[in-house]
């Protein structure tokens, strides 16, 4: 990452270092970066001095501006306007969706350096006017300054723009995409919550209808303090209290699951990661050999004070029920809950009185469930934030996947959580890489975005591939409309055709 510290020049011979990428990006990246992660990035990296090479010039400028600004106040401001995540539309003098290709194609092709040379230095475009071409919306702070004052930014931009993935160029269309189905043997599935909600079970960050939309009314400062291992130790009620929602209907999955499971029967499924805990890959008939579940799952369920371990699915009345699931093996029978009394539950499973904050449940919520006096809680074998993912996950991505993988089809996540999201990256880039989503990504550089509902879309898919895909959830004799999203050459938008419905012709009067 590029900061305003001054770097020290490591350029070999004109050409950056660590700086391998393909020459070809296309205007589809062209959107403001709005992920918690990279933006958490580049604060530390202003913090602690980072810097990226190649890029001394522009950083000697920023250093030298005299006038009041603050130049790290200058960034961290600038980084709020990254959030918005929209095109330029409504920016004068913004760059065109081809001099965006232009320029993104040159600063690959020649570096940073040079890259700086040929365009602000040779007056060719302004610096304000250059951030457009790489996502960057111009600070209104910074309106009406000299065009120095932008180069901070800019040397950001950069930065960040040579930190991604190049799009191979080949791959653009739904026949592409059709085709590197057939063709791949070893193809990595990443899966996150969207391809569950055709069945009703909410993803976590869509707007309103998402999980964490949903949990506003708890009073907790952040909606993933429900997955924290932390607060499920000191108030499982919390978690409870959300758990029936997204808690799997037994032998149901959806289309995309099948989609997957055909995969795995024609002998092209290398491993399916899924981030999701409802264990319908396995309903599906993934076999545990193909099917890596990243965040655990469901399917078991074990004792937080004596690791009793049972099948999920035993759990799953009491907390349809409103009730806390509590260990067979060292729990007593269950009470009234008429006299039982609220307990926080310590790190070792044991009672612990925790004096709860003014506002942070609301009552209705609190008074539903009562916790245990004593004995154990059982908890799903889910991995909440705070504990380590399954060593499986590290081991099969580097000594096995990765060097057989020949195609990545993420499906139905953002890919915004670590260490999840860092599989797409550490694989090698040459491989062909397909999104599949209701929304596109702006920190990842696929080659192929599918946009639509994962459904439709992998049953779109599977036609133009000649595979038959049946699902009771697929119409038969859907028809798919696709439209190519204006400025892009390989972003693709899905929707089921509606057919407009036939008026029937009165009779003609005698």
């Amino acid at each position: 990452m590029a900061t305003v510290r001054k770097p020290t020049a490591a350029v070999v011979n004109g050409t950056p270092k660590k700086h391998h990428h393909n020459v070809n990006v296309h205007v589809s990246d062209m959107v403001e970066f709005d992920e918690k992660r990279h933006m958490k990035e580049i604060k530390n990296d202003l913090k602690h001095g980072v810097v990226h090479p190649a890029l001394n010039e522009l950083e000697e400028r920023v250093n030298d501006l005299g006038e009041s600004w603050e130049t790290e106040s200058l960034f961290e401001d600038a980084l709020e306007d990254l959030a918005e995540d929209k095109f330029f539309t409504d920016v004068p003098d913004a760059c065109t969706p081809d001099e965006a290709v232009a320029f993104r194609q040159q600063l690959r092709a020649i570096g940073p350096e040079e890259f700086c040379r040929r365009t602000v230095d040779a007056g060719v475009i302004t610096a304000k006017k250059l951030l457009t071409a790489f996502g960057i919306r111009p600070p209104s702070f910074l309106e009406g300054e000299d065009d120095d004052a932008y180069f901070g930014l800019l040397s950001l931009a950069l930065s960040r723009e040579l930190s991604k993935r190049a799009k191979l160029s080949r791959y653009n269309s739904v026949d592409d995409a059709a085709e590197l189905l057939k063709n791949s043997h070893n193809i990595i599935v990443l899966t996150g919550a969207g391809i569950s909600t055709s069945l009703g079970i909410p993803d976590f960050r869509s707007k309103g209808t998402g999980l964490y939309s949903k949990l506003e009314h708890l009073g907790l400062s952040d909606p993933q303090e429900v997955f924290d291992i932390t607060v499920f130790r000191q108030d499982p009620t919390i978690f409870y209290s959300v758990a029936r929602d997204i808690l799997p209907e037994q032998d149901r999955y959806s289309p995309t699951h099948a989609f997957i499971a055909m995969l795995q029967q024609k002998g092209k499924l290398l491993t399916n990661y899924s981030q999701n805990i409802d264990n319908l890959e396995a309903k599906a008939g993934i076999k545990p050999d193909k099917l890596v579940q990243c965040h655990g799952s469901f399917a078991t369920a074990s004792c937080i004070l004596c690791g009793y371990k049972v099948q999920g699915e035993s759990i799953f009345p009491d907390i349809k029920a409103g009730r806390i699931p509590r260990c067979p093996k060292c729990a007593p029978p269950r009470r009234s809950t008429n006299n039982s009394r609220k307990r926080k539950i310590a790190r070792d499973g044991t009672e612990k009185k925790v004096r709860r904050r003014p506002g942070d449940y609301d009552s209705a919520s609190d008074s539903e469930y009562d916790l245990p006096s004593n004995g154990g809680i059982m908890k799903p074998d889910i991995t909440f934030f705070g504990e380590p993912l399954p060593d499986e996950f590290s081991r099969r991505l580097t000594e096995h996947d990765r060097e057989k993988v020949d195609l990545v089809i993420v499906i139905g996540t953002s890919l915004k959580v670590a260490p999840v999201s860092e599989v797409v990256p550490f694989l090698p880039p040459h491989i062909p890489q397909l999104y599949i989503s209701r929304t596109p990504v702006s920190h990842v550089n696929f080659d192929i975005d599918l946009l639509g509902d994962c459904d439709v879309v992998v049953s779109e898919l599977c036609r133009r591939a000649g595979w038959d895909l049946r699902h009771e959830m697929i119409p038969k004799n859907q028809k798919v409309d696709v439209e190519l999203e204006v400025g892009h050459s390989s972003r693709h938008i899905f929707t089921v055709h509606q057919s407009s419905p036939k008026i029937k012709s009165s009779p003609k009067e005698e």
